[in-house]
């Protein structure tokens, strides 16, 4: 541990300022570590496309170190901190290279997570962990999600959250779906879905202004309408300024997103949304970011509606990226019937932990 060092992150304001290589390097750690936990390139992003979600936000601060041993970066220690009032949440990452396990690094990181959650009056810590398939090994342990809907491999990171008081909150399911060639299930589906008094209402960003206080609602009920398990999550204000900050990060850094939502006759108010996202280079996968039916709106099939209808309005946009891929509670068994029905098959399962500390 002597030649271990932890370095605070400058977050530069741009990429070609003089301070801007470590947060290159840290661009570049972190792809590496997804390599390495994916075998491929479907997590890899540019400094680019990260550097304006790290700029500093009314919505959240980002706190960050590089790991240094041997003279090169093998890891990065993160810290989100949410602004929302009332908030008591800290979000965390630890992520070393495989060859830096084992040697108590991470244990050494985790004062500073604390450290920082309590500058920021912060006492609940939230992190998330894709967790390795064991399969069948003779003795393998596994762990129970407290919502009653999947297990998790007692693994290196379940043992190091464990070790130092996490328990596990929620499951989720990383899923992915092939995009090339055609979709005639996907057309089915989306005619199958059909609901009467609704009509259905597309824009890539920046968001059309008829269009941004419901657009700001949906969002705001994403941190409260969506299975939690025994996470916690505070509740999001979005209004029409939020909605322009969210839009100028992803625009600044490059990406393309399509919003496919469904608007309710009646109302004229948009009910349910669905997003796709892909960066600069369109030969890469596409994000599915967030989808939500409004609870009082849900029952008629919407999301599977919009979720097809996006799709195939995708393939217009990004007809070279080869996948999406989506994350879902694995309680949400309603969302994940629509996934699986589309063709969406399971890729990974994370863990999402948590800890109270003092303050």
């Amino acid at each position: 541990m002597n030649n271990i060092e932890f370095r605070s992150l400058v977050v530069p304001t741009s990429l070609d300022h003089p301070d801007a290589a470590d947060f290159a390097a840290m661009v570049d750690l972190r792809n590496a570590v997804y390599r390495e936990i994916n075998g491929n390139e479907d997590e890899t992003v540019t400094a680019a496309e990260l550097l304006p979600h790290w700029q500093p936000s009314k919505d959240q601060a980002h706190v960050g170190w590089l790991v240094i041993a041997d003279d090169r970066v093998i890891g990065r220690v993160c810290v989100d901190v949410p602004f929302d009032e009332g908030s008591r949440s800290a979000y965390w990452q630890i992520e070393l290279l495989r060859e830096y396990w084992g040697r108590v690094i991470g244990t050494a990181a985790l004062p500073l997570v604390e450290r920082a959650a309590r500058e920021h009056g912060r006492t609940l810590l939230q992190s998330w962990a894709q967790h390795e398939e064991l399969g069948d090994q003779p003795g393998s342990e596994r762990l129970a999600s407290p919502t009653g809907h999947g297990t998790l491999p007692v693994d290196h990171a379940a043992r190091f959250y464990l070790r130092h008081g996490y328990e596990l909150g929620q499951i989720e399911r990383k899923s992915g779906l092939a995009l090339n060639g055609s979709h005639p299930l996907v057309e089915r589906l989306l005619e199958e879905a059909r609901p009467d008094g609704y009509s259905l209402v597309s824009w890539t960003l920046p968001t059309p202004a008829e269009y941004v206080e419901d657009y700001a609602r949906m969002k705001s009920r994403m941190s409260t309408d969506v299975p939690a398990g025994e996470m916690e999550f505070d509740e999001e204000a979005w209004d029409a300024d939020r909605v322009a900050r969210h839009d100028k990060n992803w625009l600044d850094g490059g990406h393309t997103m399509l919003i496919t939502a469904a608007q309710h006759d009646a109302t004229g108010q948009l009910v349910a949304f669905t997003e796709l996202s892909v960066g600069e280079d369109k030969t890469g996968s596409t994000d599915q970011v967030d989808t939500l039916v409004l609870k009082e709106h849900r029952g008629r099939r919407l999301g599977q509606w919009i979720k097809c209808a996006n799709l195939l309005a995708w393939r217009d946009i990004a007809p070279e990226s080869p996948k999406a891929i989506t994350y879902n509670a694995e309680e949400n068994r309603h969302m994940l019937d629509v996934n699986e029905a589309m063709g969406f098959a399971p890729i990974a399962y994370i863990g999402a932990w948590k800890r109270t500390i003092d303050s």
